[in-house]
């Protein structure tokens, strides 16, 4: 009996190292962290807006159906309630996406719109914020990246045998993840027309 106890726990533990729970976690961990980082890069774009739709609008008063478009959208992310328990829901997830891509496309049409006022262009205020949008337009991506690095490695650990017994034991799934809003478009290659000169 005494000799049964030692090898029945050597078993034990022998098992538990083998089951990948210890890994399972820290990938949901890294995954937590992540998503954390593009709430932040996304709410540091959100808080930037109203300040951007303001200078825009003392210059290009008239633009008002672009700047009504960027603040509907700002309005859309904002009714979304972003939780940690969002990445574990993929249809709540994939709406959280599409009104970030919704608010991205209105923001970029605001900028190109700015385009066509000198002097806006020429203002102080809205050169700054124009940078600090761009700057974080290049955050959101980076932050997007390291989460779906993050997911992708979560998922594997609970795909792969035989950490996918522990992930079913425990009912754990895999984790929603950015995708392409429209891959077949993406997928087709740009039709280039050269002008012929003039004769």
């Amino acid at each position: 009996m005494r000799f049964k106890l030692p090898v029945l726990l050597a078993l034990v533990l022998t098992l538990l190292s083998g089951c990948g729970y210890n890994q399972i976690q820290i990938n949901d961990e890294q995954v937590t962290a992540a998503w954390s980082e593009v709430l932040n890069q996304y709410k540091r774009r959100a808080d930037l807006i109203p300040n951007l739709v303001s200078v825009v609008q003392g210059y290009a008063s008239h633009e008002k159906e672009v700047l009504t478009r960027v603040t509907e959208a700002r309005a859309s992310v904002a009714g979304i309630k972003a939780t940690p328990e969002l990445i574990n829901d993929p249809a709540a997830f994939a709406q959280f996406q599409k009104a970030q891509n919704q608010l991205s496309g209105a923001l970029s049409r605001l900028l190109v719109v700015s385009e066509n006022y000198p002097q806006l262009k020429a203002d102080a205020n809205f050169r700054d914020l124009q940078a600090q949008v761009e700057g974080t337009e290049n955050r959101i991506t980076v932050a997007r990246n390291r989460y779906i690095k993050g997911v992708q490695e979560y998922n594997i650990s609970v795909r792969t045998f035989p950490n996918s017994l522990t992930a079913m034991a425990m009912g754990w799934k895999p984790k929603a993840s950015f995708t392409v809003e429209d891959e077949k478009a993406i997928a087709t290659p740009p039709t280039i027309k050269f002008d012929q000169p003039a004769k």
